[in-house]
C-alpha cells in the first residue's frame, strides 16, 4: 500500500493496480511502465514537478510527449516556469524520482494535467512507486485533485 492508493481509497475512487519489475537499468520510468504493461503511451501520464514563480506545482502529461513549460505557466498564471530539482521534488512530494503519484504527496500543490487526458475513459499514472501504475478516470484525478485541464504537452 502507497499514500496514492490509502488517498484513492479513502475519498472512494475506483482505481485499477498494475505492478510490473522495474529494470534498474531504465531511467525513462513513463515509456518503461507503457512498455511492460502493454499500454499506449498516449494513456500512461507521468507526473512531473515545476517550479512555477518559485511555488511548485504537478504537472501531468503522456509520457509519450514533453512537457511544454510556457505552456504550464500559462495554465497556472506564472510568468517563470522551470522543472523542479529532483531532489527537491522527492522532499516536497514523499517520492521518489520515477515514481511519484500524482495522489498522496505530503502537500496538495497546484496541477494541471494535459488535455490528452480528456480522450480515455481510464488514464494510468503511477501508483508511488517505481513498478507500480494505477488506472484512473481522468474525470476523478481532475476533480479529487481540483486540476487545471490545458494544452501542456510538446510533441
Amino acid at each position: 500500500m502507497t499514500p496514492a492508493i490509502s488517498e484513492l481509497d479513502a475519498a472512494g475512487i475506483d482505481y485499477t493496480v498494475h505492478e510490473y519489475t522495474h529494470d534498474g537499468d531504465l531511467h525513462d520510468f513513463g515509456i518503461e511502465a507503457a512498455d511492460k504493461l502493454g499500454l499506449d503511451p498516449d494513456q500512461v501520464f507521468k507526473t512531473l514537478l515545476v517550479t512555477a514563480d518559485g511555488e511548485q506545482a504537478v504537472a501531468i502529461v503522456p509520457v509519450s510527449g514533453k512537457l511544454a513549460l510556457k505552456a504550464v505557466g500559462r495554465a497556472l498564471g506564472a510568468k517563470r516556469v522551470e522543472m523542479c530539482d529532483p531532489t527537491v521534488a522527492e522532499r516536497i512530494t514523499g517520492y521518489v524520482r520515477g515514481g511519484i503519484s500524482p495522489f498522496g504527496q505530503k502537500k496538495r500543490l497546484p496541477t494541471v494535467i494535459d488535455e490528452m487526458a480528456t480522450v480515455f475513459e481510464v488514464i494510468y499514472v503511477s501508483g508511488g512507486k517505481r513498478g507500480l501504475d494505477l488506472g484512473v478516470a481522468p474525470d476523478d484525478l481532475v476533480g479529487h485533485l481540483d486540476a487545471v485541464v490545458a494544452d501542456i504537452a510538446a510533441g
